[in-house]
């Protein structure tokens, strides 16, 4: 078996309006469908492949933040291939008042932030 590339990413989130203003608002992720049936709701997100990325509004109870709880621990997109770009991203988080945490992967630069749930994010563009 080869893994040829990623499928699509769910995350569990408490409200949808505030994922959508997030995802699609600030990270500028455009919606491709809404699901709501059966108590179940879910905003599908695209990136060209129908539903690259969704989430899906649960109550959060019983949930655990820790940072060594099983679960996602980040979804990474990638933005750009230059250094401006990745600025650009970071005055507008910042601009939105998100706390955003810069990292060097040699590979990659990018920053890791925390959606309005706390899962974990990452914006990166390719090191030249």
């Amino acid at each position: 078996m080869k893994i040829q590339k990623l499928g699509h990413v769910v995350v569990r989130v408490r409200s949808l309006a505030s994922a959508e203003r997030f995802y699609n608002g600030i990270l500028g992720l455009p919606i491709i469908a809404r699901y709501d049936e059966n108590g179940l709701k879910m905003t599908f997100f695209t990136l060209g492949n129908h539903h690259d990325f969704a989430v899906s509004e649960v109550s959060g109870e019983g949930s655990n933040a820790s940072g060594t709880a099983v679960g996602l621990d980040h979804v990474a997109f990638k933005i750009g291939t230059n250094l401006g770009e990745l600025r650009e991203a970071k005055a507008v988080l910042e601009g939105a008042g998100i706390q955003v945490v810069p990292m060097d992967h040699e590979v990659t630069k990018s920053l890791y932030f925390k959606d309005p749930d706390g899962n974990g994010v990452e914006v990166y563009v390719d090191a030249s």
